[in-house]
This record gives C-alpha cells, sequence and structure tokens, in this order.
C-alpha cells in the first residue's frame, strides 16, 4: 500500500496533471494505493504524522510535489525508519530532485519507483531557533510554531532567507511559472536583495569550537544537497549521506563582487571570490547581531538572530 501525497498547487497547478499522468500507470499495474490532496500549507504535515506516528510496520509515502512539499512531509514524520520515500517533482525550483538526479518522464519515474526493492539513504538536516526577534513572537508560541524545523535541502540565514522569503510571496513568481521561466525570478529577486541588504555580524561555533567571527556577513547556507534557490550551487562538495553538512559563509564582500559572484554559483564556482568560504561541520550555531529571517528548504517563517543547525542521528531511505 502506498500512501500518495499531492500537492495540486504546485508548479502553478501543473502538479495535478503530473498526478494524473502517474495515476494511469498506478492503475494500470493494479498498485494499492491511497491519495491524499493538499488543500493549504500545514495539510501535508499533519498527515504525514497521522500515518507514521503510531506506524508498527514500514509506510511507504509517494510525494507529488515540489521542496516545500517534501519539507511538510519530512517535518511530519515522527519516525524517519519506519519510512520510504518515493519522490516526483513537480515544484519550480526541483532542488533535492536535481542534486538525486530525479530526471525523466513522470511516468518513467514512477516505474522506477515501482520497481525499486530498495531505498537510499539521506541525511535529513534540524534547525532549532534559540532566540527569535521581538516582532515575531507571537510566532514562537508553542502551540503556533515549532522550535524545531527540519529540511532536506539546505537552510539558510541572512540574504539567501530573505529572497526566499520575497519569492514566496511573488506574484511574478506564478506569472514565470507558467511560462516555464520560474527560475528567473530567484534571479530578480537576489539582485534586488543584494542593493538593498544590510550586512550585520555573526559568530559561528562548527561542532561545538571556538567561534569564527564575521564582523560583517550577507548570508550563510548549510547545505545538505548541493542546489537551492532553483539551481544555486552553493554545496559543490556536498553529500547527503555523509552525517554532515557543507557552509556556503558570503562574508564582508563589496555588493559589486557580489554581482559578478553569483553567476559563478550556478556551477559551484563562488569560492574563488575572496570573503565566499566554505565549511563542513555535523552541527552549527549561528548568533547573529541583529534577527535575520531564517529559511528551511525555501520556506520562510521567521526572523531570528541565534539558531542551531544539525545533521539528524536517522537518515530516511529515499525509493530510487
Amino acid at each position: 500500500m502506498y500512501h500518495i501525497i499531492v500537492n495540486p498547487a504546485s508548479k502553478s497547478g501543473r502538479g495535478i496533471r503530473i498526478w494524473e499522468e502517474c495515476q494511469k500507470v498506478l492503475n494500470h499495474r493494479k498498485v494499492a494505493y491511497e491519495v491524499f490532496f493538499s488543500e493549504g500549507y500545514g495539510q501535508i504535515q499533519k498527515k504525514v504524522q497521522e500515518l507514521t506516528e503510531h506506524a508498527t510496520e514500514r509506510v511507504d509515502i509517494l510525494v507529488f510535489g515540489g521542496d516545500g512539499t517534501m519539507n511538510e512531509v519530512i517535518s511530519g514524520i515522527k519516525k524517519l525508519d519506519m519510512v520510504r520515500i518515493g519522490y516526483i517533482p513537480s515544484g519550480s525550483s526541483n532542488d533535492l530532485a536535481r542534486d538525486m538526479k530525479l530526471t525523466g518522464k513522470p511516468s518513467e519515474l514512477i516505474d522506477k519507483i515501482l520497481n525499486g526493492n530498495s531505498g537510499e539513504p539521506m541525511d535529513v538536516g534540524s534547525l532549532r531557533f534559540q532566540h527569535v526577534g521581538e516582532e515575531h513572537s507571537i510566532l514562537y508560541r508553542e502551540d503556533e510554531f515549532a522550535k524545531t524545523k527540519r529540511f532536506n535541502v539546505s537552510c539558510g540565514i541572512g540574504f539567501d532567507a530573505a529572497v526566499c522569503e520575497e519569492a514566496l510571496h511573488s506574484k511574478l513568481k506564478e506569472t514565470l511559472n507558467r511560462m516555464r521561466l520560474g527560475k528567473l525570478v530567484y534571479l530578480m529577486i537576489a539582485v534586488k536583495q543584494i542593493i538593498k541588504a544590510r550586512k550585520v555580524s555573526c559568530d559561528l561555533y562548527l561542532d561545538d569550537k571556538e567561534p569564527i567571527h564575521l564582523k560583517r556577513f550577507l548570508f550563510v547556507a548549510c547545505m545538505n544537497h548541493k542546489y537551492e534557490g532553483g539551481g544555486f550551487m552553493f554545496g559543490p562538495d556536498a553529500s547527503y549521506h555523509d552525517g554532515s553538512l557543507d557552509l556556503c559563509v558570503v562574508g564582508n564582500i563589496p555588493k559589486a563582487l557580489v554581482f559578478l559572484a553569483l553567476p559563478t554559483a550556478l556551477k559551484g564556482k563562488q569560492f574563488m571570490f575572496p570573503y565566499i568560504d566554505q565549511y563542513r561541520a555535523k552541527k552549527v550555531r549561528i548568533r547573529t547581531s541583529e534577527p535575520l529571517w531564517v529559511h528551511t528548504d525555501g520556506e520562510v517563517y521567521v526572523k531570528a538572530d541565534d539558531i542551531t543547525v544539525w545533521c539528524e542521528d536517522e537518515q530516511i531511505s529515499m525509493i530510487m
């Protein structure tokens, strides 16, 4: 029995057509399944929680959606070791699929999943908000906001999260998605955010070592996979099954140089520029001099000035 999660609104409505194409394969092969259609944010996480909270045997979940949909799925799982996930990407960014090389027609991908006998282990990241800005304290109450968030692809604080926050509310994104140019919106918003970005200071604590102090920084991206933001390779050496995170840290770099460096990130070449550094750690604590936007897999909820990010001890199993 497969438990199928569908985000019909993904990719500006094309997600439902991708599901309908794959449904024909499932029905033709007489596969047993039940399907759940999301109608709004939070429903998928709640559904997955219900499926996994009291599981006594393996739960197989097939997901139709984008990176945000997968973030809801991973956030809802109560027992990571009891779950296998098959993924049919239908989002605008698809950074998870890009790194895991989930390419081809949806009907071909569903065939591979149904024929898959074993799962590939994948690290799961977690982020804990130690402290958030006063103006966001209402979101931080236990009944309204989870202090700990999981992620598949990446999380970040600063510029990259600010880009995600604006993209989530961008009408232009919907328009470009319909034209199959969704990646452009991130680049356009990135340029805007670079221009108006305020650099603040931060301290990085890697695996509980002495802090690395940055007098001014633009952002820190903690990468479990290679890509974020629709194809920017901020973690060119990241591996999703090595138990660690790769950090892309952009420090006190002149804004003019950022405009030169950003396009090179599409190929993972940004570290040739000064003030852009690469680190690796299992756990990192980031403390900033003022609250900044924070994202997990491109989902943005709150500004914070103190976060801890780490790799979970348990991995999730992906049906490939």
